[in-house]
């Protein structure tokens, strides 16, 4: 974790109605991490291959996500943006994303759909014209007025390829100014996935999606599943921090521990859907963890909270931190004899742990 004077450098103390900069903080400065529950990536071990008949150079990490090319096959997971200082951030990550060749989630959309004021904060394209870019807006919204044309203007704002809408149930519980309405949201978000021109996804925030949701959602026209599974941010323990009813912030410590882990989850979505995009987050820390990831089925493997203190303190520290990634999938690749992304996909050399 940073130091204050690091944080405050670009992130100085904020009124509490500014939401994005607040949850910035709160990630940085709190233990929001979930307890009593990890990613599960520890229950899986790679069988070392003392002779892996490949040279290292030659490890290629190349890949396709929905028609779309990348260098890498990792993901900057949806984070942040709706303020000025969380626009910095956004700006940061697309510069070194573009320069490594990560795909690139931006956070919710919403307040600049709500406020064109703040649509520059996730205005990326311009640093980032060549890798893959996922809007987001949060599902529930569907259910408040929110429709196609709103879904469409997200993706505009952001001039991403694709659009995520996020699931964040028991986050809106926690969060004052949550909304809870999820009833129905199911064919809102299969009108949308009819609607829209771009590749429409579904994603978690931190606790999981299983495999007979993911079925839902698939036959509902989704083009992709991010999982975001439990083991990294909990967003009913960031909330807490900032809900002032008591029964609430003490409520919120009984979901500390809630949700399903990452690996169970990428091996549930891809045994119901073969061939149906999935991306593989929640929890992620290293290169090791990402080619687990790709190796129980995800096509690629996204990183949040783990990113976010080297995105704050310099573009250099975030490439440092991005590389760090990379050498230690290609190691890890190396290891076990796999020279590209598909033979890592389909190696025998991921084990369940004793």
């Amino acid at each position: 974790m940073m130091g204050n004077k690091s944080i405050n450098s670009l992130m100085p103390e904020v009124p509490t109605g500014e939401r994005k900069i607040e949850h910035v903080r709160l990630c940085l400065e709190e233990e929001v991490n979930a307890s009593g529950i990890t990613a599960g990536f520890e229950r899986y071990r790679f069988k070392h291959c003392a002779l892996p008949e490949i040279n290292f150079d030659d490890i290629n990490i190349k890949t396709t996500f929905l028609g779309a090319s990348l260098r890498t096959p990792l993901l900057i997971s949806s984070m942040t943006g709706g303020s000025e200082k969380t626009g910095a951030i956004n700006a940061r990550l697309a510069e070194v994303a573009e320069r490594r060749g990560w795909a690139l989630g931006v956070g919710s959309i919403r307040a600049a759909v709500e406020r064109e004021d703040l649509a520059y904060t996730f205005h990326v394209r311009d640093k980032a014209p060549n890798i893959p870019i996922i809007a987001n807006l949060g599902a529930v919204q569907l259910n408040y007025g929110f429709g196609s044309t709103d879904c469409l203007r997200a993706v505009e704002i952001a001039g991403a390829d694709m659009l995520v809408l996020h699931l964040n149930g028991l986050q809106e519980v926690f969060q004052p100014e949550g909304n809870m309405n999820f009833s129905g949201l199911l064919s809102q978000i299969e009108k949308v996935c009819r609607e829209l021109a771009v590749p429409v996804g579904v994603k978690e925030v931190g606790w999981g999606i299983d495999g007979e949701t993911a079925s839902r959602l698939y036959d509902a026209g989704v083009a992709f599943i991010d999982v975001a599974g439990a083991g990294g941010t909990s967003w009913s323990q960031v909330e807490k921090f900032r809900n002032r009813d008591e029964v609430r912030r003490a409520a919120a410590d009984a979901f500390a521990g809630w949700g399903i882990p990452t690996a169970e989850c990428i091996t549930e979505v891809r045994e119901v859907s073969p061939h149906g995009g999935l991306i593989g987050s929640g929890g992620l820390n290293s290169g090791v963890d990402a080619a687990k990831a790709l190796a129980l089925g995800a096509d690629l493997a996204g990183f949040g909270r783990s990113l976010l203190a080297a995105a704050v303190e310099s573009e250099e520290a975030l490439d440092a931190t991005l590389a760090r990634v990379e050498l230690e999938l290609r190691t890890a690749m190396f290891g076990i004899g796999v020279a590209d992304i598909p033979a890592l996909r389909t190696t025998r050399r991921l084990i369940r742990a004793n």
